[in-house]
């Protein structure tokens, strides 16, 4: 439990330091470019792991549950990172943190019992979010407006459904999830480049900055889905959601952003309601 616990908690740190460098990264160099060659870096990454369990071990549930959450996960990737592209990081990250309700609900749905602490939980988790989200959508300058928080939304829900596959799927075998997930991932991003018809170039800084994510987001769904396998989903959900921590600290420190009293309060508040449903699962 505890291992599982400290897995989820580094796999928050990886994305949180993943998401602000595909955030800042995408603002310079085309998105498209950002997403495929970070993809190709972590594809290879993950591929030496089939050296170490055999993908072909109960492989029919790993697989599928495998190509369903690279859909999401490239859904939710390419939503996140031109929201934060577009819109201010202490924003739309933390409005990605409300994936873990995708669980929660499954969890609800699945026969869990809705306590006092969960729904106050949820309840002040999506007010917090409307606190955050209320002055960028009526601000109509660049950077601003509703465009930013709807895609975080559907990041969100697309991270959600993303782990929520891959713990389903890791259940059965690890690898074959996460290798099936990562090049589902990539053949969605390939076509995109090529109904895009735009060939992946970046400055040789640009192409560090590009592995990093890709080689930050391989190690953070690898720590996530073992994670999945000793502690229980909606901990490790939930502890994983906290990535945006980290994002809106490095978009505070190196870009100097800043909110008004009104989303810092909002921010709280989803934080506190995030670590309101922690303690209820």
């Amino acid at each position: 439990m505890m291992g599982g616990a400290v897995l989820a908690l580094v796999a928050s740190v990886l994305l949180g330091v993943s998401d602000f460098l595909g955030g800042t990264l995408s603002r310079r160099i085309p998105l498209i470019t950002v997403l495929l060659l970070s993809q190709v870096v972590a594809t290879l990454a993950i591929l030496p792991r089939m050296l170490l369990e055999s993908p072909a071990t109960n492989w029919e549930p790993a697989l599928f549950w495998g190509v369903v959450g690279g859909v999401a996960t490239a859904v939710a990737v390419s939503s996140l990172f031109k929201a934060l592209a577009i819109g201010t990081m202490g924003v739309v990250a933390p409005i990605t943190s409300l994936s873990v309700l995708v669980p929660v609900i499954v969890g609800l749905a699945t026969g869990d019992q809705l306590t006092w602490i969960l729904g106050g939980g949820l309840l002040v988790a999506i007010i917090g979010t409307v606190l955050a989200s209320g002055p960028e959508v009526r601000t109509h300058t660049p950077g601003h407006g509703s465009k930013p928080i709807v895609l975080a939304i559907i990041a969100a829900i697309g991270f959600g459904v993303a782990n929520l596959s891959v713990a389903l799927g890791s259940a059965s075998n690890v690898t074959t999830t996460l290798v099936s997930n990562s090049v589902v991932v990539l053949l969605i991003y390939g076509v995109g480049a090529l109904i895009l018809r735009q060939v992946p170039r970046a400055p040789a800084k640009g192409l560090v900055g590009i592995a990093a994510i890709g080689f930050l987001g391989f190690a953070a769904n690898l720590c996530f889905a073992l994670a999945s396998t000793t502690a229980p989903l909606t901990v490790v959900a939930v502890l994983a959601s906290l990535y945006p921590v980290i994002t809106v600290l490095l978009g505070w420190r190196i870009l100097g952003e800043h909110l008004q009293r009104v989303q810092v309060l909002g921010v709280i508040a989803v934080f506190v309601g995030v670590a309101a449903i922690a303690a209820a699962t």
